[in-house]
């Protein structure tokens, strides 16, 4: 069996980062490397109950640039609307703005930025 373990970002401040995902989308730093064999500073950040994890990667001679709509990642939850709201009272910007009535049957769907400029998608799920 093939499994899919990890999906690898760039990012420009890696405490930063790690900070933004674990303090508001409830990710786990598991483990911190100062120095990969190619000279980054990574970071492994995990979801409870998830073998796929997210790599964090820093290396002070390479430029983030994060395309509009390059990719993103993608958590479930089951209750989107309240999920949402305690994110925007930590100050965070939920979108589309009007993501409550674009979506008002079936699955509901919104967006986040994290500080580099990746899309998370947030996505209602049925536990």
């Amino acid at each position: 069996m093939t499994k899919f373990l990890h999906t690898r970002i760039r990012v420009s401040d890696l405490d930063n980062t790690v900070n933004w995902y674990c303090d508001n989308l409830g990710f786990v730093c598991t483990r911190r490397t100062d120095k990969s064999p190619a000279g980054n500073q990574l970071a492994f950040l995990e979801l409870d109950g998830n073998e796929h994890f997210l790599e964090l990667c820093y290396s002070p001679d390479y430029e983030v640039n994060v395309p509009e709509d390059l990719m993103h990642t993608c958590i479930g939850v089951a209750d989107i609307i309240g999920y949402c709201d305690a994110l925007e009272k930590k100050g965070l910007e939920v979108w589309p703005g009007d993501w409550r009535e674009t979506f008002p049957q079936g699955k509901k769907m919104a967006f986040l930025t994290d500080p580099d400029g990746y899309e998370v998608e947030i996505l209602e799920v049925e536990e």
